[in-house]
């Protein structure tokens, strides 16, 4: 990498010629002010609040918009001179920010910006200390309607121009743009229409004045009034990292994290706006069912009703779920309850999905997400990363955007943000694509990194097993799995699953999955209505048909009324993932950990220790009296789980692991290609819960279905 040097506030420094002189500037210990300036977004140079003394340059100069290649020496070769703290840059920028103040309303108190304001910060800092000069009356600005997650006040736009950057190039949905010249400039969606974007939260990040704040959010409280708490977001499996904002018992808001390996700053609007469902459907005492209707109990009460079910019920008609939004810590105390009690019947799949345990790279996203900018062609089949991943789908995004990735979608034809080309939904196309006699099976095998993309929409079908077979044949022969194309370099794996569920991952390490003679969900729920299976465990299970269980005697764990607490016999309350600590395997295996953010309501309690507190009454005790033994049991049962937030390393290519994926059954070509998700907003019982996602759902899709329904 070419390099040049520069004097940097008297200090001579070597940068790289492709960083901006605001990058070089930093990395030599200067503090350089910018709004409109983002690392992530393209540059815009509008807002000029970066400017720095070139000394010899007739101006100053915006930093954010010139490169290192572009500042050559002085004319006798010494290397150009450049001043952040000069009077000569301080006056530029003093001036630059009273222009920026002439027409920004005096609103502080009452802005929702208050106290994490960067125009704030900056006035500060780089203002002038007397009064501005200007008398004149403020402009005042119409506020715009961008959809129910964001609150525009408009007046207080500088026109900074990020929140249009990112929807245009991060969203890859260009609702936002500017109209006007000059002081007549205003950011608006057109047509007064929703920010139809699922990313849409990460503008009110990105805003550095008080223009977009959250909508749900607003006048609720000030950030010094609130605990701040480093954890995991679960409503997709994507495992992104965010911080979450509580005051007292109540969680405020959650803001993102930097990984720049799982979530670079983004997570979507689900993950953002769906905590105000932490507050109700709430689960905050035990209920025992009698004469057909729920009432309150004592924890005693509730186990003795367990247990004496329990008492006079064969294993074999014992059956436990595992639901989405588990931790492993609770996965793994209720596997190992189950295995005292010799139940057999365990599952960890509510959508039916095809996968089996064993050599996890059979399982999992092996390209990592941030392996996706590195891939040159990409086959989504049964996918929708949209939905079941905004995140990453931003990540496809970018490395289209950047590499121009080919990227093919069999499937529902959906706008994934970017262009794809479509396969159509007949899933005989990949048994086509297989052979070797379909267009972009070339497109495949010429690729340096093809990558493949099994979404549940594929893996979730009645021949998904098949499907998983194709697609490990699939890779197999265009060079994804290591070597064996000839195309790919050893450290390569294009072979992905795309999971929806926070808790599968590490299900399928721990071997939550049906026994010898076991049976999977599909097969409770059949015994269950011919009376085969009498007892089912339901740990947070929400996503199936629960309505379907017969006469079963019901026991449903969890934190919200949801679909499996209004079928219940026995309701335990449990914690939600902002209530407990706990592990959780993200699709690409890597293993993260939530903090405790608050305390469950009521009488609720950390699920793991609900399981080991029955475990005495069942007489069957589990071995771990507190977190920390439990978490050495997993880590027993898998070492990789000890290893928090690194990724896996895939390093099995042998014929014999993927030729034992799936099945080598036939293809169903009468059941078409069709989506997962039905509605983004409501996939888990947080969300259906939530006011917010409902909102979304009416603005978004049309139709709310809530809680229980």
């Amino acid at each position: 990498m070419a390099t040049r040097k520069l004097i940097v506030d008297g200090r001579e420094v070597e940068a790289e010629e492709t960083l901006t002189l605001l990058q070089a500037c930093e990395q030599a210990g200067a503090e350089i002010p910018r709004f409109c300036f983002h690392e992530r977004l393209s540059v815009a140079g509008n807002c000029r609040m970066c400017l720095v003394e070139w000394v010899g340059a007739p101006k100053p100069q915006a930093s954010c918009a010139l490169q290192v290649k572009d500042i050559f020496p002085n004319k006798d070769g010494t290397p150009a001179k450049i001043n952040t703290t000069s009077p000569y840059a301080r006056k530029a920028r003093e001036g630059v920010m009273e222009f920026l103040l002439i027409n920004h309303p005096l609103d502080c108190p009452i802005c929702d910006q208050g106290g994490e304001c960067d125009l704030q910060d900056q006035a500060m800092g780089y203002g002038r200390a007397a009064f501005h000069r200007f008398n004149e009356n403020k402009r005042a600005v119409e506020d715009k309607y961008m959809g129910p997650l964001v609150k525009t006040i408009m007046t207080r736009c500088i026109a900074c121009t990020r929140c249009v950057r990112f929807a245009t190039e991060v969203a890859g949905v260009p609702d936002l743009g500017a109209t006007g010249r000059g002081e007549d400039v205003e950011i608006t969606t057109y047509l007064e229409k929703a920010f139809a974007s699922e990313l849409s939260g990460n503008v009110v990040d990105l805003c550095p004045v008080g223009a977009l704040t959250s909508k749900p959010y607003a006048f609720n409280a000030r950030p010094w009034e609130l605990k701040k708490t480093e954890s995991i977001d679960v409503m997709d499996a994507q495992g992104c990292n965010i911080r979450v904002d509580t005051r007292g018992p109540q969680v405020m808001r959650v803001l993102p994290r930097l990984n720049e390996e799982v979530n670079e700053e983004w997570i979507s609007d689900k993950a953002r706006h769906a905590c105000d469902g932490l507050t109700r459907q709430r689960l905050d005492r035990p209920y025992i069912r009698v004469n057909g209707k729920l009432k309150p109990a004592t924890w005693a009460e509730a186990f003795a009703a367990i247990a004496a079910k329990v008492k006079a019920t064969a294993p074999e008609k014992m059956a436990a779920v595992v639901g989405d939004l588990a931790a492993a810590e609770d996965i793994k105390a209720l596997k190992d309850l189950m295995s005292s009690l010799r139940v057999t019947n365990l599952d960890c799949r509510q959508d039916g999905a095809k996968i089996k345990g064993g050599t996890r790279q059979t399982y999992l996203f092996n390209s990592s997400i941030a392996g996706v900018e590195a891939a040159d062609a990409i086959l989504l089949v049964g996918a929708n990363p949209r939905w079941e991943a905004p995140v990453l789908n931003a990540r496809i995004r970018k490395s289209l955007l950047a590499t121009g990735v080919k990227v093919a979608n069999l499937g529902p034809a959906v706008d994934l943000t970017y262009p794809a080309e479509q396969l159509g939904t007949d899933v005989q196309t990949l048994a086509t694509i297989a052979n070797g006699s379909h267009p972009f099976a070339k497109v495949l095998t010429d690729a340096k990194r093809p990558m493949i993309i099994l979404g549940a929409g594929a893996i979730t079908r009645a021949d998904g097993a098949a499907i998983l077979a194709l697609a490990a044949r699939i890779a197999g022969d265009t060079g994804m799995i290591g070597p064996a194309g000839g195309h790919a370099d050893g450290g390569w794996n294009g072979f992905n699953i795309l999971h929806t569920a926070a808790s599968r991952v590490a299900a399928l390490d721990l071997g939550f999955l049906p026994g010898t003679n076991g049976r999977d969900v599909a097969g409770i729920v059949q015994a269950a209505q011919k009376g085969e299976i009498e007892l089912i465990y339901l740990l947070g299970a929400d996503e199936f048909e629960v309505d379907r269980l017969g006469r079963a005697f019901v026991i449903y764990q969890g934190s919200h009324g949801d679909a499996g607490a209004h079928h219940a016999d026995v309701i335990l309350p449990g914690a939600a993932y902002t209530e407990k600590d706990g592990l959780y395997v993200n699709f690409e295996g890597r293993v993260q950990r939530g903090r405790r953010a608050a305390f469950p309501p009521g009488e609720a309690k950390e699920d793991w220790t609900i399981l080991r507190a029955l475990s005495e009454v069942l007489g069957a005790r589990l071995p771990y009296d507190n977190r920390a033994q439990l978490v050495a049991a997993i880590v027993k049962d898998a070492a990789h789980f000890a290893d928090i937030g690194a990724a896996p390393v895939h390093a099995d290519t042998s014929a014999a692991t993927w030729n034992g994926i799936g099945e080598n059954a036939a293809l169903d070509a009468s059941v078409p290609l069709t989506g997962f998700i039905a509605d983004f907003y409501l996939t888990n019982a947080v969300a259906r819960a939530s006011e917010t996602m409902a909102s979304c759902s009416r603005e978004f899709s049309g139709a709310t279905k809530m809680a229980a329904e």
